[in-house]
């Protein structure tokens, strides 16, 4: 009982801290020195503030990193609070050696993958039919705004295995640095380079297969 409300107090921390992050945004974001809040975060007096500065600098890249992954904005909104609990949780494990923005960036990712997997096992969703799911998703989705051009290149993303998928939207979509990639998966950046061009390649297939 203890711990339910212990994490139940902590969803309502984070909460608080998104809406006035939300509503200050541009306040704070002028204050930010990375360096400077990683300092703060390993002090307990400090920690607090220190960590709504890190919301309002990443929420918004690592919102929409997520929504790329899960596609839904209701899952994507869920997928960033777990986000943001899990680092909270887990700020002792931080040791600087990477930029915060890289170790959120991990978090995420191993997030929405944990989550996609759960909705497969779920909706005994198979593997290979895991991008008709997903679109199913998305144009149920009322958040959803593309055009019908939009529509079809999500749906050639989601037929490139998991991994492909990643990559292909962190480094065309979020244009991001191979080394930033590599360190965020975990993988060297020649792996990348090769599961990027097989990427594009198989999009370019699927558009033209489709005229």
């Amino acid at each position: 009982m203890a711990v339910k409300q212990k994490k139940n107090n902590l969803f309502f921390f984070l909460s608080t801290i998104i809406i006035f992050v939300r509503q200050n945004r541009t306040l704070i974001m002028r204050q930010y020195v990375e360096e400077d809040v990683v300092k703060r975060l390993r002090d307990p007096k400090t920690q607090r503030d220190a960590f709504s500065e890190v919301v309002a600098a990443y929420s918004e890249k690592l919102y929409w990193n997520i929504r790329k992954m899960v596609l839904g904005h209701e899952d994507a909104n869920d997928m960033l609070q777990n986000t943001f609990l899990k680092a909270w949780l887990n700020l002792d494990s931080f040791r600087g050696d990477a930029k915060l923005s890289t170790w959120m960036y991990k978090i995420s990712v191993n997030e929405c993958i944990t989550f996609l997997n759960k909705q497969r096992a779920q909706n005994n969703v198979p593997l290979d039919d895991t991008d008709v799911y997903l679109l199913q998703t998305l144009k149920a989705d009322e958040y959803f705004d593309g055009d019908e051009i939009d529509l079809k290149l999500q749906q050639a993303i989601l037929s490139l295995p998991e991994k492909q998928r990643i990559v292909f939207n962190m480094k065309y979509k979020d244009e991001m640095k191979y080394e930033e990639i590599s360190e965020i998966l975990g993988t060297s950046v020649g792996a990348l380079k090769a599961s990027y061009h097989h990427a594009v390649k198989k999009i370019e297939t699927f558009f033209l297969d489709d005229i």
